[in-house]
């Protein structure tokens, strides 16, 4: 979420990488762009820092030069379940240097959001594509109810390696392996400035909330942390060994 998010990327993604022998980096950055959206240059940027694969959701159009991002960078998604005439993809496929590959299917909710075509639908669809070339197969799926991230999980449980909530900006603490090995997390939580509401400066939100009038919302800067979670596999079946939450406090 915005510059502090940023930072926290450029300054621990690499350590942990290594510490972990981490293969592939996939960040949820719809946020990046001063709290909403991306552009072109810190998608450049945050895939300089490490990331490999970027998500993103619902504030994904809030940025006009993100239609030419999307057309020409295959690892930067937005919503598999917008409509196909929509630009951009949705799904990428990832070879690493000893040859496994890696898909990312990017998802976004329905339930108290916008009306878009069926992530259930849609995810089955992508991964029978997708499983013909890889079972490595991680989902965001980009939702505000739990139960509908929950319900995505247990219907690609076994058929993908993870399943990972984002959006609400709250890391969770119901990790685990679904009994057909998928590995699952109903939000892995946010990397940006937790003195905030979700990131902006908490004093302008409780304005919003106690006068019901249109505030200006500006990204919050302190405590800030690196939220995710490392899932280990198998990747000659695409089945999930663990999942572990990671919160890291990034020094300013």
């Amino acid at each position: 979420v915005g510059k502090p998010g940023r930072k926290a990327i450029e300054d621990l993604v690499s350590g942990i990488v290594k510490k972990n022998k981490i293969s592939l980096v996939i960040a949820n950055a719809e946020n990046a762009a001063g709290g909403s959206g991306i552009t072109p240059k810190i998608a450049r940027e945050l895939t300089d820092f490490g990331v490999d694969v970027i998500t993103s959701g619902d504030h994904i159009w809030k940025r006009k030069e993100v239609i030419e991002l999307l057309e020409e960078e295959r690892n930067v998604l937005r919503p598999l379940n917008y409509p196909k005439e929509a630009p951009g993809t949705g799904a990428t496929i990832v070879e690493l240097q000893e040859g496994t590959k890696i898909a990312v299917i990017n998802l976004v909710g329905r339930v108290f959001m916008q009306s878009v075509e069926c992530p259930f639908k849609r995810s089955s669809e992508e991964v029978k594509r997708i499983r013909k070339t890889t079972p490595n197969i991680f989902v965001d799926i980009h939702a505000e109810a739990t139960s509908e991230k929950i319900a995505l999980g247990w219907h690609l449980d076994g058929l993908v390696t993870g399943v990972m909530g984002t959006h609400t900006h709250v890391q969770t603490a119901d990790e685990k392996i679904l009994p057909k090995g998928t590995a699952y997390i109903t939000d892995v939580g946010m990397t940006g400035p937790f003195d905030s509401v979700i990131g902006r400066k908490k004093e302008q939100i409780l304005t919003r909330f106690i006068t019901q009038m249109p505030t200006r919302f500006e990204m919050a800067e302190n405590d800030v942390w690196l939220n995710g979670v490392i899932i280990d596999f198998d990747e000659k079946r695409g089945i999930a060994n663990s999942i572990e939450r990671v919160k890291r406090k990034w020094k300013q």
